[in-house]
């Protein structure tokens, strides 16, 4: 006998984007996607909408996954006193995963996203840990500073939609990592504007001087998915989803007001 399972409390049909996010791992979709999904159910800012992005080959699987279910989340919280079941609502379509990152860039570029959002990991933002700052000499970095208008890195895709966004007199976005390092707001600045100093120093400038890059505190547990997990979203009756979340019931977001 299946257990019954939340669904989307809100007409997702009806939902717009405004948040382009990039890397779309369990954490993400335990944790901002879950955020959002409240605040939808509430009736509130459904121009708010995420749109799932991923710059690696891995994260061609996950979008399959992902739009093979309508890009539904299955999320089950393991509480002690039982665990719940929800499909998650808050994302409504996932780029293309490109070399080139054109379809990203072009998704940044439209106005009505306003929030660029990351989870990349903590190794993914060309940090050289000998002296703890960003690594400019980083092969990737290199590679997408010569090639600025066909970069393979997020934070390559991220300058080409800014500077698009510049020269259309588009407001730029700001750009929220969400993910678990000390100061990641001024991590994630440091990745942007040091890689636009490699091509178009005036764009770095212009970058520092406009961009919002909020600090963030984040937390909740979200172990891998396996064979366990997909058994527990089966108990629920959803056998058909292979990327399915578990997480603890406690979460945590403290964001900059910046």
């Amino acid at each position: 006998m299946s257990q019954t399972v939340q669904t989307p409390a809100y007409d997702r049909s009806r939902l717009t984007p405004g948040i382009v996010h990039i890397g779309l791992g369990n954490f993400h979709r335990a944790h901002m996607a879950v955020y959002l999904d409240d605040l939808f159910a509430m009736g509130e800012s459904h121009d708010w909408a995420i749109l799932g992005a991923g710059v690696r080959a891995p994260d061609a699987r996950m979008r399959e996954a992902l739009k093979g279910q309508d890009c539904l989340s299955t999320v089950i919280e393991l509480d002690p006193k039982g665990k719940t079941a929800r499909r998650v609502g808050s994302m409504i379509d996932f780029l293309p995963v490109e070399g080139d990152n054109a379809s990203l860039i072009a998704a940044m570029s439209r106005p009505e996203i306003r929030i660029v959002s990351l989870t990349v990991t903590e190794g993914g933002y060309y940090v050289d840990p000998a002296t703890g700052r960003f690594d400019p000499t980083h092969p990737d970095i290199v590679a997408d500073g010569a090639n600025p208008d066909k970069p393979a890195t997020a934070f390559g895709a991220i300058l080409a939609a800014l500077k698009a966004r510049r020269a259309a007199g588009v407001q730029p976005f700001t750009v929220m990592s969400c993910d678990n390092l000390p100061g990641n707001g001024h991590v994630t600045e440091a990745a942007v504007v040091g890689l636009a100093r490699l091509s178009d120093p005036a764009l770095a400038d212009w970058v520092q001087a406009n961009v919002a890059f909020p600090n963030g505190m984040v937390d909740r547990i979200t172990p891998a998915t396996g064979p366990r997990e997909r058994d527990m979203a089966a108990s629920f009756g959803l056998t058909a989803d292979p990327v399915p979340v578990t997480c603890e019931p406690f979460r945590q977001w403290v964001l900059q007001d910046n």
